[in-house]
């Protein structure tokens, strides 16, 4: 798969305080230009806590080891996994409550990764990320 044809792709970026990523969404731009769009960065901690998820989103690729700079382009359901857990990562701190959300998003379907990504993008956003958080068990 190129980035070309990707609808996800996955950033990895150095930071002063570690490693961390930024994930992107091909969008359609108003002159119908398509565009990769950043949907949420994960910080160096929640970066570390979900590396497992991450790593199985590139699987595929014949990735061994992520640098930063290049990106690698995600498949539909491994993109929609790695953008939900992005989008409800954000704020938190506790770093076994973020693996467990990443393991537990590893293993959900696709669709329903996809569905829980578009209601946390929508005008009504934070209720979705905060149910969402719910159910993978990253807060209580």
């Amino acid at each position: 798969m190129s980035i070309r044809s990707a609808s996800f792709a996955l950033r990895i970026v150095k930071r002063k305080a570690g490693t961390a990523a930024i994930i992107y969404r091909r969008s359609l731009k108003t002159n119908g230009v398509e565009r990769l769009t950043r949907v949420a960065a994960l910080g160096p901690l929640a970066y570390s806590a979900g590396a497992s998820l991450l790593r199985s989103a590139v699987r595929g690729l014949g990735v061994t080891k992520f640098v930063p700079g290049p990106f690698y382009p995600l498949e539909e359901d491994a993109g929609a996994r790695v953008a939900s857990y992005a989008l409800l990562a954000r704020g938190l701190r506790n770093a076994s409550a973020l693996h467990h959300a990443a393991d537990n998003l590893k293993r959900a379907d696709g669709t329903e990764a996809a569905w829980w990504l578009g209601l946390m993008t929508g005008n009504r956003g934070t209720r979705g990320v905060r149910a969402l958080r719910i159910l993978v068990e990253a807060v209580k």
